[in-house]
């Protein structure tokens, strides 16, 4: 069976919007993160595991909301209380969470095809997420993430780092098109840069 991504059809590479006469490097960039692995973990209210007892991939779930655990492979994102996703781009991460979350304390949903994950970085990505999104994304940080929503479409905003800004952006993969289409018009304005 072939897999084939949320946006391969609208995500074209090149230059958009007004970039002329600008220096490349200082385009936004906007590009679809493919090949994630992605959990839902919800802890069950009857559970009597201590969740600072639970680890994976070397990680501790985060307890504090808009909380992100990281290391260069996988992610783990505070969802909502006793809810965490799980974004990884290890192959055996499916192994991993099963083995520290057991069916008597956890429920486990792998939503990895149910998504669509667009990237933005540099130094106008705060600037675009303004545009259309009513979260105030100053407030953002390095390991950071927040739900909000984008032109109408719910988003899951997972700031990797803040110095340049880039954002991982999640959303259902039957609005992905929608929501690349709001992004990428956003950016026009300044240009942007699609790899």
């Amino acid at each position: 069976m072939t897999i084939i991504s949320p946006l391969q059809d609208i995500h074209k590479k090149g230059l958009f919007g007004d970039h002329h006469k600008k220096n490349e490097n200082n385009l936004l960039i906007i590009k679809e993160i493919k090949d994630l692995i992605i959990f839902q973990i919800v802890k069950y209210k009857k559970s009597t595991i201590q969740i600072n007892e639970v680890q994976i991939d070397n990680l501790n779930l985060p307890l504090e909301s808009l909380k992100v655990s990281s290391n260069t492979e996988t992610r783990i994102l505070w969802s909502g209380p006793g809810v965490w996703l799980v974004v990884s781009s290890k192959k055996n991460i499916a192994n991993l969470i099963k083995d520290k979350c057991s069916s008597q304390n956890f429920a486990v949903t792998n939503i990895s095809h149910s998504r669509a994950v667009i990237q933005i970085y540099g130094n106008n990505a705060k600037e675009i997420l303004k545009k259309g999104c009513p979260l105030n994304i100053n407030e953002l940080k390095k390991n950071n993430c927040a739900g909000t929503v984008f032109h109408g479409v719910t988003i899951v905003i997972d700031c990797i780092d803040d110095n340049p800004d880039k954002f991982n952006l999640l959303t259902l993969r039957s609005f992905g098109e929608s929501f690349y289409h709001s992004v990428s018009d956003a950016a026009l304005e300044d240009g942007y840069k699609a790899i």
